[in-house]
């Protein structure tokens, strides 16, 4: 174990979501039941939903999971589908997605 492992730091697959809405409403209730189900997905290490203050209907999903292979599968699983699916007419744009490597991340377990 290195030193680093010792002090509590972590391997972690980080994905970013950035959404425009058109239907701020509907995006929330999509994007909240995603939440809650993603949660509960195995490798689900977090998932927040913030939402920015500059750019009204703009909103952000940070996702952490245990492994590349647990990211994957999630974006390939039915829950992921469905949220896309239930994006169609609400977004004003489509999502902005990127992949980040953990430089610093420190696990709170």
């Amino acid at each position: 174990m290195s030193d680093e492992r010792a002090l509590g730091e972590v391997e972690l697959t980080i994905v970013t979501i950035k959404f425009d809405a058109a239907d701020n409403k509907a995006l929330l209730a999509v994007l909240s039941k995603y939440i809650v189900l993603t949660r509960m997905v195995d490798g689900c290490r977090n998932i927040d939903l913030c939402s920015s203050v500059t750019h009204r209907g703009r909103h952000l999903l940070i996702q952490k999971w245990e492994s590349p292979t647990h990211q994957q599968r999630h974006f390939d699983s039915k829950l992921m589908v469905e949220m896309a699916e239930s994006c169609a007419g609400i977004l004003s744009g489509p999502p902005d997605v990127d992949l980040w490597d953990a430089t610093s991340a420190h696990d709170l377990r």
